[in-house]
């Protein structure tokens, strides 16, 4: 309604500016020369309003805009205005104020809803900018780092120099594990990033999170595992020796007394021959099982290099052609891009591809059509990586959590530390190893870098 009145005082208007300055033309070339500067006048009069009616508008439409921009609903327009179109306009612009206010208000009470979910968060918060001005922080980040009020990442440094620096490094996906040290306490702090962006502004936004407890209780559970494993394996090996000791001790002593050399019979000198052997035997197992034990606990630092993915998972694929790989077995590589790159150690980490992957072939040792397929790429997070997939048995899922614990096997034959030596190498690495499995579909080990 305000927009047909406004353009009907338009036209008229310029409809009287019209026909004033045709009847000003008419009067000027019959000679009324007095009159034509009394019509100059009236025309200049009426130019004047209409520029005063279209300015009026857009200082009240540029007051609104300004109120707007600067978050003032106070600003209110006469609804008594003595021209129509001002008095509908003001309407108009009075009810869209008392909407955006609203919107406002409900904008406001959300965000307030969410600061107090934040603040009360046990997560750690915080965003910053590519300055490092620290935009947002919760309290509880500023507990667990106990330093507040925290404005721009420098102040870190007081903290931990160790802690900024890594904050100055982070990127975006970023996943750190930080052991925060002060003079009461050392504190596990898991710290993930990702990138947000606010009002055209590129933001930081960081998650803190004390891990202790859920440390403490994966120890935990990891030495209850570990010594459940260990112990079934000497007992394993303990019990045949202490058995077939009691067995021989029978043939020289009886009731605590030496027995006489000439009452030996040759079956018994046989079979304390062939119990030592047994005892020999287990003895070397238990010997090759603390060996083994010692090999996961002295590995080395990788001496990383840059090397071709291709030229490495083609030296693995040499190496189990060479083991004598089934031909029911089909193996396949998939690099993507072909000429990427790892900075890797390259001897442990083909350790690692050649363990997994004969794991894999043993998934698939009965089965028709086995496929192993070995990539390499990059995800989404932007980290590279190496997975190795096979079509076998797969793991079942109550095993999934037992399979990296050392010595834990569920093969006849075998130490049971080579995923364990395998995902310790890639901690080393900086890395991680993880499996998914599907029983009887597939099973994939995944190395990120």
């Amino acid at each position: 309604m305000a927009s047909r009145n406004f353009y009907i005082h338009i036209i008229l208007r310029v409809t009287f500016i019209t026909l004033t300055a045709l009847g000003l033309a008419f009067l000027f070339t019959k000679g009324f020369y007095v009159v034509c500067f009394f019509m100059l006048g009236f025309l200049y009069f009426q130019a004047w309003q209409l520029v005063y009616y279209i300015n009026n508008i857009n200082r009240k439409l540029a007051y609104f805009f300004d109120a707007i921009k600067n978050e003032d609903f106070t600003l209110h327009f006469p609804e008594k205005d003595l021209i129509e179109s001002f008095q509908s306009l003001n309407q108009s612009l009075n009810r869209v104020n008392a909407l955006i206010q609203d919107v406002h208000l409900k904008k406001q009470e959300q965000e307030q809803y969410y600061q107090e979910i934040l603040k009360h968060s046990n997560i750690g918060i915080l965003t910053f900018n590519e300055k490092g001005h620290i935009i947002f922080s919760n309290p509880t980040v500023e507990k667990l780092l106990n330093y507040k009020p925290l404005n721009h990442i420098k102040q870190l440094a007081q903290v931990d120099k160790g802690l900024y620096a890594l904050f100055e490094d982070l990127k975006p996906f970023d996943q750190k594990l930080y052991q925060l040290t002060n003079e009461r306490e050392k504190t596990q702090l898991a710290i993930k990033s990702t990138s947000i962006n606010i009002n055209k502004q590129e933001l930081l936004l960081v998650v803190i999170q004390d891990i202790n407890k859920e440390l403490d209780e994966k120890e935990t559970d990891s030495w209850v595992k570990l010594i459940r494993v260990l112990t079934h394996e000497i007992m394993n090996t303990i019990t045949p020796i202490t058995s077939i000791s009691e067995s021989i001790l029978r043939y020289f002593k009886k009731d605590d007394e030496m027995v006489n050399a000439d009452t030996f019979e040759v079956k018994h000198i046989e079979n304390t021959i062939k119990g030592l052997e047994v005892i020999k035997e287990q003895g070397n197992d238990l010997m090759s099982f603390v060996q083994s034990y010692r090999t996961l606990l002295s590995v080395p630092e990788p001496d990383k290099e840059i090397v071709e993915a291709k030229k490495l998972l083609s030296k693995v694929l040499v190496l189990m052609q060479q083991d004598g790989v089934n031909n029911k077995v089909e193996i396949k590589l998939d690099i993507t891009p072909e000429n990427l790159e790892l900075f890797v150690d390259s001897k442990q980490i083909t350790q690692v591809m050649i363990n997994l992957a004969k794991n894999a072939l043993q998934s698939l040792k009965n089965k028709e059509n086995g496929i192993i397929k070995m990539s390499a790429g990059i995800n989404n997070a932007n980290k590279k990586y190496i997975t190795v997939t096979d079509n076998g048995s797969g793991i079942a899922p109550e095993l999934i959590e037992e399979i990296f614990v050392p010595f834990f096997t569920t093969k006849n034959s075998g130490t049971g530390i080579g995923l364990s030596l395998s995902k310790q190498i890639m901690q080393l690495h900086g890395g991680s190893l993880m499996v998914h499995s599907v029983p009887d579909k597939n099973t994939t080990f995944v190395l990120t870098f």
